[in-house]
């Protein structure tokens, strides 16, 4: 790592003024979104209006939700039946149904509050709330009693079936859960698979900033809910990439899994072709632990992720200290100042120099079967894999570079949809901050349609990992390596767009 920032930056400067075409574009605000989203719109979309245009008629919606609360489409079904105000002759499904899901936990004190002005504006049976019910419950019964209904002649539950939008009120993570349980519809071959849009109540919301439904959750939130609705209806439906993460490890170490991984119990398709594209150099272990998850918006490793590994830890011990998105920010920045991020060019200690003395990188470019190692820059002490163009509250890392900058690294113009993930490193605190100002882009490096790292021990004896901001610690040991890859789903999320 170089002396000083003062030294680093004036040549770090120009080569990011050459790759960003020397715009300077100011990070979104929190504040300004919110007071976007304060203005008259919502109060000039008529509630019964839109009550007439994603309201499903009361038999449906009665059906979907004793489906899922009883956990059983067979329920739903002769509830749909038994009802009493049924009149199949004059049923006919709205121009957008809808299911919103609410995380009531999150938004600080605005998650319930919602959840009951849902529930005025649509119906309390097309509200879920998801600390009581998941996502994949509703896919599993809500959809399949839709579905048997259909199969057997119902046209309004065949035509609401197809017509299907789904609206998340909640954070990048709930959005992603929720995706997940969706994704389940591609993999079964449940198709059509609703779209979904989103009411920003997380910290960061970039899912939410790349598909236009904001950065934060407006100040005149009773009237800016209806035109959020509305928009969910007439909005035009974009794609979304996602990316499949294994981890392969010795067996025998303890780890703590984040939420967005999961153990892989039984390896059914057999252990040989699970390791095919890892290639694992040297004597392999008697045993592995393998575990898989899927990322929407990015996965990393390094200096960022034990920040937000410590932030985690310190917000689950002490959570009064986070009530809200702005005293989140503050303690994340204030805890990133003791991690020793900013200090890091006057210490010695071995875990807090570059990742190159443990990781060796890998990709697979578009439309090539071969992997080509890429070298790690010795400064850099966290790398993003990116699939978004928003990261961490709005801030684009990546920049935005000149044709003629691309077609000079070989890269090409980053969108959400392209089956690529845009590599960066960030070098240390003041690094990052000077990128999270946009002042300057980050440290290109790659950019890729597949990922392996391997990782190795040896002074270091764990290494930090993120996956869409959730963080955990990562055991490496010295004889053996770790080894994560990153590969993209075969099928696309859908998401509405709120232009």
């Amino acid at each position: 790592m170089s002396g000083s920032a003062t030294m680093e930056l004036e040549p770090a400067a120009a080569e990011a003024q050459a790759a960003a075409g020397g715009k300077v574009v100011a990070a979104r605000s929190s504040i300004l979104d919110s007071i976007r989203g304060c203005g008259l719109a919502g109060m000039r979309v008529d509630k019964e209006e839109l009550r007439r245009m994603i309201l499903m008629p009361k038999y449906l919606r009665v059906a979907m939700a004793v489906a899922v609360r009883m956990k059983d489409w067979n329920a739903g079904v002769t509830s749909a039946s038994s009802t009493a105000n049924r009149n199949s002759d004059d049923q006919a499904a709205p121009e957008a149904p809808m299911v919103v899901f609410v995380n009531s936990r999150s938004g600080g004190r605005h998650g319930p509050a919602l959840k009951i002005r849902l529930q005025d504006l649509i119906a309390e049976e097309q509200i879920f709330d998801l600390s009581a019910v998941k996502p994949s419950d509703f896919v599993q019964y809500g959809l399949t009693c839709l579905e048997k209904l259909a199969d057997l002649g119902d046209n309004c539950a065949k035509a609401t079936r197809a017509k299907l939008r789904v609206i998340v009120a909640g954070g990048d993570g709930t959005v992603g859960w929720v995706l997940g349980a969706l994704a389940e519809l591609f993999v079964h071959k449940r198709e059509p698979v609703p779209p979904t849009g989103i009411i920003p109540l997380g910290t960061g919301n970039d899912l939410s900033r790349s598909f236009d439904w904001g950065g934060s959750f407006p100040f005149a939130w009773r009237s800016a809910v209806k035109h959020t609705l509305y928009k969910a209806v007439t909005g035009p439906v974009c794609r979304l990439d996602s990316w499949h993460v294994v981890v392969v490890m010795p067996d025998g170490e303890s780890i703590e899994l984040p939420h967005s991984l999961r153990r892989m119990e039984k390896i059914t398709f057999g252990q040989d072709q699970l390791l095919q594209d890892v290639d694992i150099d040297g004597e392999l272990p008697e045993k592995i632990s393998c575990f898989e998850g899927v990322y929407y918006n990015y996965f990393s490793i390094g200096m960022d992720a034990q920040v937000a590994y410590g932030f985690h830890r310190l917000r689950n011990k002490k959570p009064y200290l986070a009530q809200g998105p702005i005293s989140n920010k503050l303690i994340y920045s204030s805890y990133s100042c003791t991690q020793g991020w900013f200090c890091t060019p006057c210490v010695n200690e071995p875990g807090l120099r570059g990742l190159k003395n443990i990781l060796r990188l890998y990709i697979k470019k578009a439309n090539c079967a071969d992997w080509e190692q890429i070298l790690i820059p010795s400064s850099v002490r966290a790398i993003v894999a990116l699939n978004l163009q928003n990261y961490a509250s709005g801030r684009h890392p990546w920049g935005r570079p000149e044709p003629e900058y691309l077609e000079k690294r070989g890269f090409v113009e980053a969108h959400a949809d392209d089956g690529l993930l845009e590599i960066f490193g960030i070098k240390q605190g003041w690094h990052a901050s000077f990128v999270m100002t946009e002042i300057i882009s980050a440290k290109h490096i790659a950019q890729a349609a597949a990922i392996k790292m391997e990782i190795r021990g040896g002074q270091w004896k764990q290494a930090y990992l993120q996956m869409d901001g959730e963080p955990w610690k990562q055991p490496i040991v010295k004889d053996f390596s770790t080894h994560v890859v990153i590969k993209r789903v075969p099928f696309q999320s859908l998401m509405i767009s709120g232009k």
